[in-house]
């Protein structure tokens, strides 16, 4: 990859017959002259940087129109990337985008590749490593919450947390070293001072670590299992959570035969539900593949709800079933409660009364609130909330931040041990490095090279 180049890729999600407008665009030193090579704009337009123009795409070897569209032009150093920017406006679908960034490829640029636009952004110093890893969690957001915590990293949330720290840092070590250099002609240093510091930086640290698991939930969201013998409800229990059709109802057991799948949002968190085929020993071929398959979604699940019939009670066949997928978390969900015959008194729980427990009515769209509330209890939202929300940290960053708190319990330890100060500055500098492997302040190629792989192409 060299910086000297002019990149191009289309910067717009396209498909046949979707989209009403694409983009293509170009980054680089050259993307004003190859877009002066295609693009035609009529009138007194004036090529001015932040200024729209209508026109033309036109193919300068045949004269052929490819595409009518708008020009936005943004001159170096007021872009994302801080080069000249060209962004080419196109009608959607795939035949004119693909024929404009063809065209821009034709006279000069090259396809740039996965995340190069960001990652130029990031070398030219328009945004440092957390912003840049934030535009991707912005695109793969999946919930509004997962988007206000990618929009707040964007802003620097982070960034200035993590710098004010490292700034702690490096001002420890300049008095340490400084009493290594010119011990004689300092006053002594305030040990009390460096471990007070010390003791600040590492519970900030912490702080900002303790957004990790609430970072993960946003960003991937949970695989929750609907498990259970035939004909409990399972599908009316996704239909009256989903507010769909997804699933189809009947009262014939063995009706859903595959996994069926939701996408739904719960307290912020990206949740995928799957609706299994019903747990039983059975000859039909295609239900037998379907009992298999639902079998693997619950090894998959993050947890299991495990639904059974309130009008029957808890029979042999759910304590096959339970003890199946004991090794998940699992909620019990009680399911059809509105036909108890309360005179028979079914028996419902089979001492598993420690579990958490939901009683509902799928079919009457009752139940499904307290179903929600036991799932953020479940994987505990309350605790998580507690946390510092303005910021919700990745994994490469809650391993670097790890690095960060145990080099400043190192250098307690050598403080308490009354180790020589040079001691002190070798984990002191560990510190440093690890919150500047965050922000991108000391990072490798390497690095940089697997962070922007995520990338899509236009980005």
């Amino acid at each position: 990859m060299s910086l000297s180049d002019t990149i191009a890729a289309i910067a717009t999600a396209i498909s046949p017959q979707q989209g009403s407008v694409g983009i293509v665009r170009l980054s680089g030193d050259r993307a004003v002259a190859i877009a002066q090579q295609i693009f035609n704009a009529g009138g007194k337009q004036v090529w001015e940087s932040h200024r729209i123009l209508y026109g033309y795409v036109r193919n300068p070897s045949t004269g052929e129109i490819v595409d009518e569209s708008l020009l936005l032009l943004m001159k170096a150093p007021r872009s994302f990337t801080r080069e000249d920017v060209v962004e080419f406006h196109c009608h959607g679908g795939i035949m004119a985008v693909q024929q404009v960034l063809n065209l821009c490829l034709e006279h000069g640029a090259r396809l740039a590749e996965a995340g190069e636009f960001s990652l130029r952004a990031f070398l030219n110093g328009r945004i440092d490593l957390t912003q840049a890893e934030s535009i991707n969690d912005l695109v793969g957001a999946k919930s509004a919450q997962a988007a206000q915590a990618a929009i707040a990293s964007l802003r620097g949330k982070l960034a200035q947390s993590l710098k004010y720290l490292r700034g702690k840092c490096l001002n420890l070590l300049t008095e340490i070293e400084a009493r290594i250099d010119f011990e004689d002609d300092l006053p002594p240093l305030d040990v009390e001072w460096v471990k007070t510091e010390i003791d600040i930086v590492s519970k900030e640290s912490q702080q900002i670590l303790a957004t990790a698991d609430r970072g993960e939930l946003l960003r991937t969201g949970l695989k929750v299992a609907i498990m259970g013998r035939p004909n409990v409800g399972k599908s009316s229990l996704l239909n009256a959570w989903s507010r769909s059709d997804r699933a189809i109802v009947t009262d014939l057991p063995g009706t859903t035969r595959d996994v069926v799948d939701s996408q739904l949002v719960v307290g912020g968190i990206p949740i995928q539900v799957l609706d299994t085929a019903g747990i039983r020993e059975t000859e039909d071929v295609v239900e037998k593949i379907g009992v298999e398959r639902s079998r693997q979604a619950a090894k998959s699940a993050d947890l299991v709800l495990m639904v059974i019939d309130a009008s029957v009670g808890w029979i042999e066949q759910d304590t096959e079933i339970y003890e199946s997928v004991s090794d998940r978390p699992v909620i019990l969900v009680i399911n059809k409660i509105d036909l108890i015959d309360k005179s028979s008194n079914p028996n419902l729980l089979q001492g598993k009364e420690n579990l958490p427990i939901v009683k509902t009515a799928a079919s009457q769209q009752q139940g499904i609130d307290d179903l929600e509330t036991a799932i953020l209890q479940c994987i505990q939202q309350d605790a998580i909330a507690a946390a510092n929300l303005d910021v919700a940290i990745n994994q490469r960053q809650k391993a670097c931040l790890m690095r960060v708190v145990q080099s400043l319990a190192n250098v307690q330890i050598a403080i308490a041990d009354r180790l020589p100060l040079d001691f002190w500055t070798i984990d002191l500098r560990a510190a440093i490095s690890a919150i500047g492997e965050i922000t991108g302040e000391e990072v490798t190629e390497s690095v940089l090279d697997q962070i922007f792989s995520r990338f899509c192409i236009g980005k």
